[in-house]
């Protein structure tokens, strides 16, 4: 068992005298924040200059077919679950202090998303930490040999050649968009977005939905600037794409998502959700788990839990959140799965 599956098991009840005793998934935005300061975790490697900006090449999209569920059309809801997956892809790791080259993720963990998400029945699924296209195929047959086939999806990044976004749906996937020019300059350097903006629309029995999709720099620290200074400049960027769709379509039905990597009222999450008072801001739902608890992720290394994966909507979305039915899916099986935590919304 690693050693952050036995905390997620045992922390959160050890823990729930520290967390707020709050009324999940309201419609007002109550969640406070439980990220302590802590020192700084060790450096990544030297990042290279990032390059011009350029249409990313892990861009793909299944072949759609019509969506014949009945049971999903007459219910006239759908389930929409946000998750970080943790590294679905090939990369160099330690594992019990070894490096180990070329290494996927691990058989368990990618048996335990399945059943996380087979348990929760997403109609559309937000990914992040995803790599290449390969790889969506092969979280979409453990997902069909789980019982949940999702037979449609959308992938695409930004600068990071390793992680990427992707959406998955039981319904065809409609218009995609690819965003250019998402560079910043930082400390004298020009920099490109990490792993840039998802952007799809998909038409469901309960209307159509535009998503937004985003996972900003970590909070691990780079020799090559500021992490936090990078963070929020590409926080201002998402911010910058989801006013250019507000104008072009002031009652956009719009869901914006992903991993932040950063707490609730950080300026960068401040950026994305916008002025309080104006009508393109965008309203955060305040999940919380079965125990009242809204963190989202765990960080091993500084023994931390806070609140940084996020749903938020437009203000023509505001009626079509269930908001009593959202929560953080806190099943059993989540802490193998992944260091973070699903989030399910229901929109009708």
């Amino acid at each position: 068992m690693k050693f952050h599956e036995r905390l997620f098991q045992i922390a959160p009840g050890l823990l729930g005298a520290f967390f707020f005793s709050l009324v999940g998934c309201e419609k007002k935005d109550q969640a406070g924040d439980w990220a302590a300061q802590a020192p700084p975790p060790p450096a990544e490697a030297p990042a290279k200059p990032a390059p011009k900006p350029v249409a990313p090449a892990r861009v793909a999209k299944s072949a759609d077919t019509p969506f014949t569920d009945v049971a999903a059309i007459e219910q006239g809801t759908v389930r929409f679950v946000v998750f970080n997956v943790e590294n679905w892809l090939t990369m160099d790791s330690y594992v019990d202090g070894q490096s180990q080259q070329g290494r996927p993720k691990p058989e368990k963990e990618r048996l335990a998303v399945a059943k996380v998400l087979a348990g929760q029945k997403p109609d559309i699924l937000g990914v992040s930490e995803i790599g290449t296209e390969e790889d969506v195929k092969d979280l979409q047959g453990y997902l069909e040999r789980a019982g949940h086939p999702m037979a449609h999806f959308y992938l695409t990044g930004g600068a990071d050649p390793v992680r990427s976004l992707a959406i998955l749906s039981r319904f065809p996937i409609g218009a995609t968009a690819l965003h250019e020019n998402l560079t910043y300059r930082s400390m004298k350097r020009e920099y490109d977005m990490q792993r840039g903006i998802l952007d799809a629309s998909i038409a469901t029995p309960s209307g159509t939905y535009r998503f937004l999709g985003v996972h900003l720099k970590s909070k691990r620290d780079s020799q090559d600037g500021d992490q936090e200074e990078m963070r929020l400049n590409e926080a201002h960027l998402f911010r910058r794409e989801i006013d250019a769709v507000f104008r072009d379509d002031p009652k956009a039905r719009l869901v914006v998502y992903g991993d932040f990597n950063d707490t609730r009222n950080s300026p960068a999450v401040k950026a994305i959700r916008g002025a309080g008072n104006s009508p393109r801001s965008l309203q955060m739902i305040a999940l919380k788990d079965s125990r009242g608890e809204y963190w989202t992720h765990y960080w091993d290394y500084q023994d931390l839990y806070s609140r940084i994966d996020y749903v938020m909507v437009s203000d023509a979305l505001r009626r079509s959140v269930e908001w009593d039915r959202c929560k953080i899916v806190d099943d059993p099986e989540v802490a193998t799965a992944s260091d973070h935590r699903p989030l399910l919304v229901i929109l009708k």
